[in-house]
């Protein structure tokens, strides 16, 4: 049994999913299962990527993984029974050139936001996160791609990225669910 005091995880993967149902807690429940984490028992964590810690894709990250084993997972998920409302859910990752140091995870829910706009904001809150924390220098008032070029160029912030999951409530109201997730496998 892995102690959960000591366990820093050396693998993680990203995954998305949407789901639709007239009881909003299976729609949560429909949106994991598209996700393909419903079988799973999820624990939330906060937004540290942890140092040394390898990106796989999804498919080899679940093979790693067996049915009703605890995983730990920073999640965000956004709901809605409104007809024609628009709800995002989206993760954030920043990675430093430093693989001994820590990235930052964010999460991101909102109403109206598309895919990208959503994506490039969670993307944008992970990189200032870590930027804050390896001191470097940026204005907050400068567009993200600004920022993005001038953290690429210093070297610290060697890769972001983002999972986005979108969906509209349809005419019936039936609750729609998103979320995204980076979840950790080994």
């Amino acid at each position: 049994m892995i102690d959960s005091r000591l366990f820093v995880p050396t693998k993680a993967f990203l995954t998305k999913g949407v789901g639709r149902h007239k009881e909003k807690l299976t729609s949560f429940e429909m949106a994991l299962r598209d996700a393909h984490l419903a079988n799973f028992n999820l624990v939330r964590v906060s937004s540290i990527f942890p140092p040394h810690c390898e990106l796989v894709d999804r498919e080899e990250g679940l093979s790693l993984l067996k049915p009703g084993q605890v995983v730990f997972a920073v999640i965000a998920e956004s709901s809605t029974n409104e007809p024609s409302r628009l709800v995002a859910a989206s993760i954030g990752v920043a990675m430093p050139a430093d693989a001994t140091h820590h990235g930052y995870i964010s999460e991101h829910h909102s109403y109206g936001q598309n895919e990208m706009a959503a994506g490039e904001y969670a993307e944008d809150l992970a990189a200032s996160m870590l930027a804050t924390v390896l001191g470097v220098p940026f204005d907050p008032e400068q567009a993200w791609d600004q920022r993005r070029e001038q953290w690429m160029l210093s070297g610290e912030i060697v890769r972001t990225m983002n999972v986005t999951s979108t969906a509209e409530c349809a005419d019936d109201g039936r609750w729609t669910t998103v979320v995204s997730a980076v979840c950790f496998c080994g």
